[in-house]
């Protein structure tokens, strides 16, 4: 995540189809409110059995390749960032899900769109597509950074497992689920673009050139769910395996905000964390991830986010330290929300638009 500048392994909760839950929302702080789940309108087995081929074991065993001292800390534009862009390349021709960008997996962002004096080359988005069985026209962006922030001066690499390894390949692991999906004539309704973009570190360089050169129209795009850091616990959860923090899901839409909700509340019950939602949140999280660049135009974002932690932007951010378990299961709520919004019958409506 960039610097503020100044279950099968894991069960899922069912719920009956008649009954709703209790859960806290930042748009009623004044305590619990009913999240009808009945709203729903995935299919019950279908959403299960895509979820469960989300496995800490594959999650596991990308992240200690992909937060490997071989793509030295993938800063911006080096070699090392370039190895890693070709992994997720290769993974996606392997999975045989498409290439986002008319024929090619690359966006290119030169090395004139980051700062001036920044020294950073030529760089690279990485975009894969799956098209939508029903409404092809209308598309759900999943995104997570590529990038980290590369060596020390002895040549210490900047793992990064956490940031944003977790989020890169709970994109990859998503994937091969809808993939999965797709090979038994149940795809998506609506097509699905997996963004891996570069240059967040710098300033979030990659999402905002995607989204001022949108290959799929925003007009289109339906919502952005951002991953950026799910695979830790953080000091305020240090003993609590079953939480995410969720931020920005109600500040352009209710529509989503309630689908986020209700999805967590019929099959996982973990404990979306709003803390830093609030507006004038002092960290201002929901500006400092990937996810802005999309709500700045307009397009309802989620930002799941385990909060920072002792090896953040440290070289001790190393895969060993990761919560796989964790991380299959915000994994798995991710996919779920993202099975729900694109297969529903209505996309969320954005119901407090930002003027410009």
């Amino acid at each position: 995540m960039k610097k503020y500048f100044a279950l099968l392994g894991l069960s899922l909760v069912a719920l009956s189809c008649n009954e709703s839950k209790k859960v806290v929302t930042p748009a009623q702080p004044e305590g619990p409110v009913i999240i009808d789940v009945t709203a729903l309108e995935s299919n019950d087995v279908d959403v299960r059995k895509y979820t469960n081929t989300i496995t800490e074991g594959e999650l596991k065993e990308m992240l200690y390749v992909y937060a490997s001292d071989e793509f030295e800390g993938r800063n911006t534009g080096d070699p090392g960032q370039k190895k890693a862009a070709a992994y997720l390349v290769n993974y996606y021709k392997e999975l045989d899900v498409q290439p986002g960008n008319n024929g090619d997996y690359y966006q290119i962002v030169p090395n004139t769109f980051f700062r001036k004096g920044s020294g950073l080359n030529d760089s690279e988005n990485v975009l894969a597509f799956i098209k939508g069985s029903e409404k092809p026209e209308e598309v759900l962006v999943l995104s997570a950074h590529l990038d980290h922030v590369g060596m020390d001066a002895k040549g210490n690499v900047y793992n990064g497992a956490d940031d944003d390894g977790s989020g890169t390949v709970a994109l990859l692991e998503i994937a091969e689920a809808f993939k999965q999906a797709v090979k038994d004539g149940k795809g998506p309704k609506r097509s699905i673009l997996f963004l891996h973009v570069t240059g967040e570190e710098k300033g979030l360089y990659g999402s905002r050139y995607y989204s001022e050169n949108p290959v799929y129209p925003l007009a289109n795009t339906i919502a952005d769910l951002n991953i950026d850091m799910i695979g830790r616990n953080d000091d305020a959860h240090k003993e609590d395996n079953n939480y995410v923090y969720l931020i920005g899901s109600d500040k352009l839409s209710t529509d989503l905000h309630n689908i986020s909700s209700a999805v967590n509340a019929k099959y996982f019950d973990i404990n979306l964390d709003y803390r830093y939602n609030v507006e004038n949140e002092p960290n201002r999280f929901y500006y400092r991830s990937d996810h802005y660049n999309f709500a700045k135009h307009n397009v309802p974002v989620i930002f799941y986010f385990n909060g920072t932690h002792d090896d953040y932007h440290k070289i001790s951010d190393t895969p060993d330290k990761i919560n796989y378990p964790l991380l299959e299961k915000r994994t798995k709520l991710v996919f779920a929300t993202a099975w729900e919004l694109a297969n529903r019958k209505e996309k969320p409506a954005v119901d407090k638009a930002k003027k410009e």
